[in-house]
């Protein structure tokens, strides 16, 4: 059953104009007979009550030609022949290789509805990176036994070897990753924090520090202790049920966080302490921790101060990540979460995320080996990040050897990042995500956001039940590990490549 008080509603777009896939044209020749109106069951023409003219179409919400295959295809039952249907030229300059234009649209969408698009012309499963997660598939049975959807558990525990802390378990394998407060805007923070509350997740808070307007959500909030301890105190130690050390991350590893001046606002400085429109740089690494036993001293720190805590290690995928995991464990974490390098906003830079870090497909089953070989891995769990985008991600990750996942660049989509990639700018980010200028930070509202997010998070509910379904499996536990079950395609053989022409995301 899914959380309580969970409201799943329409949350629309906040921009008059969008970037549709698709282009609906109405011609003079409309005589307004509303027969359009009647036969589009997905809003694309709309005649409110009282008017007596169909509305110019909304093209963003036509599934495209893939429609012809319907009897209600408007274009054709249109009695004046008055509707044209085009691609649009602009569409394809939305996105990039990784996060594609359709990708995004399809994110957008569930993020309106609380569904996965109708029809076919969206491929988002899949992106055009040409690597990593976009080379994978899945690799269903032909048959299976009839699972009834209310039997399909999407849970995972968090706590899986300390008898003596809180059992703590998601409904989702899924929670939000560190977004600091100077990285996004305190809007954005709260509408995350929010919709982890109505889902009974987390959010983890980032390098920079706890805003007081999470205090509401304390118990589902993640501090994080960077190395740069910018905002770390005590005090909200004590109010979480979960710590997360960062001891690197995947989109620049050795290097360290970083805020520009010119995002680095009085609030900011505050929580920072630290002086207005200086740039912040975090160290590389803690010089605190260079072993083990340091790294066990950081977590006997947060047992004294909050002896409930659950501790989770960040770390990114150097190639003795595999050691690093079974240390982590050996120090008495609770969590290891491992972050590749296909993540960061589009403040990460270049040559970091590309170039260092080990692809997280590699790091993945390699951590996940080493922890089976150790007789460790059932008493840990095991959290991927850096990269994931959908669903299907998430679904390869668990089939890898991951537990489960924590995204955050999916969440911003779905309160309409472009993915522009001026997220280390002030005032770069023109829809307000990433932004600390008050005047583009407020363009939406944290009930909005919420929403948006709320709504993302049910349809990748929806589709993991669907998936667990054609696996014949009643629970996402039973993915783990199941390398058998995905197939990559540069390297198998002609029936799953002419599968893949069929249903490229599978």
């Amino acid at each position: 059953m899914k959380p309580e008080n969970l409201i799943i509603k329409k949350a629309p777009s906040r921009f008059q104009h969008k970037v549709p896939k698709y282009r609906v044209t109405r011609s003079e020749a409309c005589i307004s007979c509303g027969t359009c109106v009647k036969l589009c069951p997905f809003g694309v023409h709309e005649r409110p009550d009282g008017y007596n003219k169909t509305k110019p179409p909304v093209s963003y919400k036509c599934i495209g030609f893939t429609c012809k295959e319907n009897k209600f295809y408007c274009i054709d039952k249109c009695p004046q022949q008055a509707l044209d249907l085009t691609l649009n030229p602009m569409y394809e300059t939305l996105g990039d290789y990784r996060w594609t234009s359709d990708m995004i649209t399809a994110t957008w969408i569930m993020a309106e509805t609380g569904e996965a698009p109708e029809g076919k012309d969206l491929e988002y499963r899949i992106g055009n990176s040409g690597g990593g997660f976009d080379k994978l598939r899945l690799k269903f049975p032909d048959k299976v036994p009839h699972i009834d959807p209310e039997e399909i558990s999407t849970a995972i525990d968090l706590n899986r070897r300390d008898p003596n802390k809180p059992k703590i378990s998601i409904f989702l394998p899924v929670y939000s990753g560190g977004m600091s407060f100077g990285s996004t805007s305190l809007t954005s923070i709260v509408s995350r924090a929010r919709s982890a509350k109505m889902w009974d997740s987390f959010i983890c808070t980032g390098e920079g520090g706890y805003p007081e307007a999470l205090a509401p959500y304390d118990d589902h909030v993640i501090t994080q202790v960077a190395t740069g301890l910018f905002g770390v105190r005590e005090q909200t130690i004590k109010r979480v049920k979960i710590v997360e050390f960062k001891y690197a991350q995947g989109a620049k590893p050795g290097l360290g966080g970083h805020l520009l001046g010119e995002k680095h606002t009085e609030a900011i400085s505050k929580m920072r302490e630290a002086v207005k429109g200086t740039s912040l740089f975090s160290p590389f690494p803690f010089h605190s921790v260079y072993s083990i036993e340091d790294h066990k001293k950081h977590i006997d720190w947060i047992n004294r101060i909050n002896p409930d805590a659950l501790v989770s290690a960040k770390v990114s995928t150097p190639n003795d990540v595999d050691m690093v995991a079974v240390g982590s464990y050996y120090a008495n974490a609770h969590i290891i979460h491992i972050d590749g390098g296909y993540g960061g906003t589009g403040a990460a830079p270049d040559i970091a995320k590309k170039n260092i870090a080990m692809p997280l497909e590699y790091a993945i089953p390699k951590v996940h080996k080493f922890l089976i070989e150790e007789g460790v891995r059932d008493k840990m769990t095991f959290i991927a990040s850096g990269g994931i985008r959908n669903v299907y991600d998430v679904v390869k990750a668990i089939c890898l050897g991951a537990d489960g996942v924590v995204i955050a660049t999916a969440e911003l989509v779905a309160l309409e990042c472009v993915r522009c990639g001026n997220c280390e700018s002030g005032r770069g980010c023109a829809r307000g995500i990433a932004s600390t200028d008050s005047e583009l930070a407020d363009l939406f509202d944290e009930e909005w956001g919420t929403q948006r997010i709320v709504n993302l998070y049910n349809a990748w509910h929806n589709q993991l039940v669907e998936i667990l379904q054609k696996f014949g499996m009643r629970s996402i536990t039973e993915l783990v590990g199941r390398t058998d079950l995905l197939y990559h395609v540069d390297y198998s053989d002609v029936l799953y490549h002419t599968d893949l022409s069929k249903n490229p995301g599978d």
